[in-house]
């Protein structure tokens, strides 16, 4: 079966490091700590990785006169042309003079392998702390937008030739808690604008403005899920890119989500933003470009007058889930991988162009690939799934669209109780997108903990899969049988057959999974297999302990079955613990919600 097929059914939205085969995660230690090496023999200490990008690593570390600084390596896998953008980012950054945009250290290079020193910010990214906090309070969203439309000024207004960020986003925004003040990191789609804010040619002469330079554009593509169409789609370059970037980025630290995708259903009117703020947001997020362009105007101008409004922290009651939520805490790391039928929803939606022109296409950016072509309800509802797989949770989800409205099975199992405010803001906001989409039909997803996936290998295709000696897969038991309602148990089997699940199981492992279907647990099983390498992702809660036995049996017996899978593909399962489906009428979008005139009046 071809590679291509295979990368278009259950596909991670992050690669992590348990999911790669010995190997590989071998290899990719291994060049971790070569990368270390190189900075402490240029002098440096205390060294940590700290963030990873579709082109290369980056670590933070302290100069030998005590300065906090931060690395970027290029993949070492990356053609030639990628790593010598890092060099541009370096020319790009010392550029930029501005109390929020950290300076440039120095470009330098070390057995051929290019290094990027620059100023660490002090903080965390809004990503981060968005994952952690859920929605931003609106008071740190506009002190967040004062200090971002300052940077946007700067940029529009260097000398020569306005710059563009190109990628503006919360994860490459630094916010520090204490101080409240912000960075803007990553350059590396950084470029000279090709339009200014009038759409009108930026050029020093007759001859650079008739040039091909001129003809095509210069921009590169930033994050799919913050920039804006016209960057998307190849337009000349122009500061309104940033524009759009941050108002997609301001929004999404808003809602507490991780795109800015889902403004239709869940509109910036909506999320309890000083009136002026939200209008002049979602009109940054029109469709009309002309109405984008003045709305960016405005926020630019009036920006420092609307960040002069007194604000406080109001008050805010936790969040009830709009579908179960349990706790589960551990005495461990989780690391959560979602996969998603996401090939079947994609081809429902009529998503059936992919971006091959792109330059990063080649790249692994998962199924971002696959979103043109659809709404974008549609593309945040995906993105609102990925975003669960941030948290240390476990379980799955099944929903399913019908006229009279939204049915929706879950087994979400959280690991960390202090997410768990922000957790549910994020299930929310994937029950409310999904209200606002208008089909017919279902969307499953998995969660599971890549630490437990199991990996085995064979030398070459004719060759079976044996399990090593020992090797179990991994399961919990409750402390007590859950109240047991046999007509309510969600089968593995009763939705039918996935039409993309593309490897055939032997009988025999059919067989087993039909037993353990009759005892009560809940839980998941997806058999990855791949040419000389074979991956079990699984999530197994046994329901009813007096079956342990048989349940740990069923199991082994799996495992033992192995050697009778052929073919490539991805096959998997899931079992609700009981069915609980909950319903939700259909939506157009959230009703206005604004902060209140008289803040004063809504202390505790």
């Amino acid at each position: 079966m071809a590679q291509e097929t295979l990368q278009q059914f259950y596909i991670p939205e992050e690669q992590s490091i348990y999911l790669l085969s010995h190997d590989d995660a071998k290899k990719l230690k291994d060049w971790f700590r070569l990368c270390e090496a190189q900075l402490e023999q240029l002098g440096y200490r205390d060294i940590e990785l700290i963030g990873k990008g579709a082109f290369g690593f980056v670590f933070a570390g302290v100069s030998a006169w005590g300065e906090s600084l931060v690395f970027k390596f290029s993949r070492i896998t990356l053609p030639a042309h990628y790593k010598e953008r890092l060099e541009e980012e370096a020319f790009m950054l010392g550029l930029v003079e501005h109390s929020h945009v950290p300076r440039l250290i120095a470009f330098q290079a070390m057995r051929g392998q290019p290094i990027l020193a620059m100023e660490r910010a002090r903080g965390r990214d809004l990503e981060q702390l968005s994952l952690e906090w859920g929605p931003l309070s609106p008071r740190r969203v506009v002190r967040i937008a004062a200090q971002l439309a300052d940077i946007l000024q700067t940029l529009r207004h260097h000398p020569g030739k306005p710059i563009v960020h190109g990628d503006i986003k919360p994860s490459n925004i630094v916010f520090d808690p204490d101080s409240e003040r912000v960075a803007l990191i990553d350059w590396g789609s950084s470029v000279f604008a090709q339009l200014d804010e009038h759409n009108q040619p930026v050029a020093s002469s007759v001859m650079e403005l008739m040039s091909d330079s001129m003809q095509q554009t210069n921009a590169r593509l930033g994050d799919v899920y913050f920039i804006g169409e016209a960057q998307l789609n190849g337009g000349l370059s122009s500061p309104r890119f940033d524009e759009e970037g941050l108002a997609g980025t301001l929004y999404a630290l808003a809602s507490g989500q991780s795109c800015r995708f889902g403004h239709k259903a869940i509109p910036p009117t909506s999320l309890g933003l000083p009136v002026e703020f939200a209008r002049v947001l979602e009109a940054m997020l029109a469709p009309d470009p002309a109405l984008r362009a003045r709305a960016g105007d405005y926020f630019l101008a009036e920006m420092p007058r609307m960040a002069r409004i007194v604000m406080e922290d109001l008050p805010v009651a936790s969040p009830a889930p709009l579908v179960p939520v349990w706790l589960r805490p551990g005495n461990r790391d989780i690391d959560t991988v979602v996969y998603s039928s996401r090939k079947s929803f994609l081809r429902e939606e009529g998503a059936h162009e992919v971006l091959q022109a792109l330059d990063e296409a080649p790249l692994d950016r998962y199924y971002k690939d696959f979103l043109q072509g659809m709404g974008d309800t549609e593309k945040a509802f995906l993105a609102a799934v990925s975003r669960l797989g941030k948290y240390p949770v476990v379980g799955g989800l099944a929903v399913r669209w019908e006229a009279s409205g939204v049915y929706i099975d879950s087994s979400l199992n959280l690991h960390d109780e202090h997410l768990r405010a922000s957790f549910t803001a994020s299930v929310n906001n994937m029950v409310n997108l999904a209200r606002a989409i208008n089909r017919s039909g279902i969307f499953k997803s998995c969660l599971f903990d890549a630490r437990d996936t199991l990996h085995i290998d064979r030398a070459d295709q004719d060759q079976p899969f044996t399990a090593p000696a020992g090797m179990a897969l991994p399961y919990e038991v409750s402390a007590a049988p859950d109240i047991e309602d046999q007509a309510r148990l969600h089968s593995y089997f009763e939705d039918g057959r996935d039409p993309d699940e593309y490897l055939d199981l032997p009988r025999r492992i059919m067989e087993i999974l039909a037993q353990l279907n009759r005892i009560h647990h809940t839980g998941l099983i997806i058999f990855e297999s791949l040419p000389t390498h074979l991956k079990i992702h699984s999530y197994y809660r046994l329901l009813d302990p007096e079956r342990e036995a048989e349940f740990g049996d069923c199991l082994d017996r799996i495992l033992q079955s192995l050697p009778l899978i052929k073919g490539l593909g991805v096959s998997g399962f899931m079992k609700m613990p009981y069915k609980d489906t909950r319903f939700f009428s259909h939506i157009e979008r959230l009703p206005e919600k604004y902060y209140p005139r008289d803040p004063r009046k809504f202390r505790l």
